[in-house]
């Protein structure tokens, strides 16, 4: 099995880093940027890396806030899922030291942490990323906004797609789609009202696809 002192050895960002011994930071979570679609891969390896260095008194948490979400279906059918609030980052509560940095910084997928960038004293290759926590603040937002938003309707409903109108002022009246607003969930259609196509505007789960 594989050291951290062996992992050391290998990362040319140490060279720029102090290592000389610190007593152990407090506690504060950090945004880490992983490859696109690996947030969950993510968190099962440095979970299990955590535990085989030892380092479950300095890395404490890790967490990929998600809100709820219901997926419309073209068919009418309506799922529960849930969506990332941050593609491409998870966030860590840690003790900030050298080796918790290495545990995590080396995890599979691990990009980098989100910091500001150190340049280098020497050669032409980029300074390493300091690490920059976030404020209390920042994190009480994020997970309050996961906790208490309520699910965000999602629909695979395209422009061009005829719909019939479920529910409403408008119900069963036919049309076509025009637009589709996913950051309001809603769709402008144009209806077909005393022989005339109107535009109106219609939530997405007033609506059904039709054909």
């Amino acid at each position: 099995m594989s050291s951290i002192a062996d992992e050391l050895d290998d990362d040319d960002d140490l060279q720029d880093r102090d290592r000389t011994n610190k007593a152990k930071e407090p506690a504060r979570w950090y945004a880490v940027q992983v490859a696109s679609g690996c947030e969950n891969r993510v968190k099962i390896d440095l979970t299990q890396r955590i535990h085989s260095f030892g380092m479950g008194e300095r890395i404490y948490q890790i967490e990929i806030p998600q809100t709820p979400t219901i997926r419309l279906k073209k068919d009418g059918t309506k799922t529960p899922a849930e969506e990332k609030v941050f593609p491409g980052y998870v966030l860590v509560s840690m003790s900030m030291d050298d080796d918790a940095w290495q545990v995590v910084k080396n995890t599979p997928n691990v990009i980098n942490f989100v910091g500001s960038e150190q340049k280098r004293g020497y050669g032409r290759g980029r300074g390493h990323v300091k690490p920059l926590p976030l404020s209390r603040g920042e994190a009480d937002r994020i997970f309050k906004q996961a906790l208490e938003q309520e699910p965000v309707v999602k629909t695979d409903l395209t422009e061009g797609d005829k719909i019939m109108v479920m529910s409403g002022p408008f119900k069963d009246f036919a049309g076509e789609v025009v637009e589709v607003s996913p950051e309001r969930s809603k769709l402008k259609a144009l209806l077909s009202i005393f022989g005339r196509d109107t535009p109106v505007e219609l939530e997405f789960n007033q609506v059904q696809r039709q054909g």
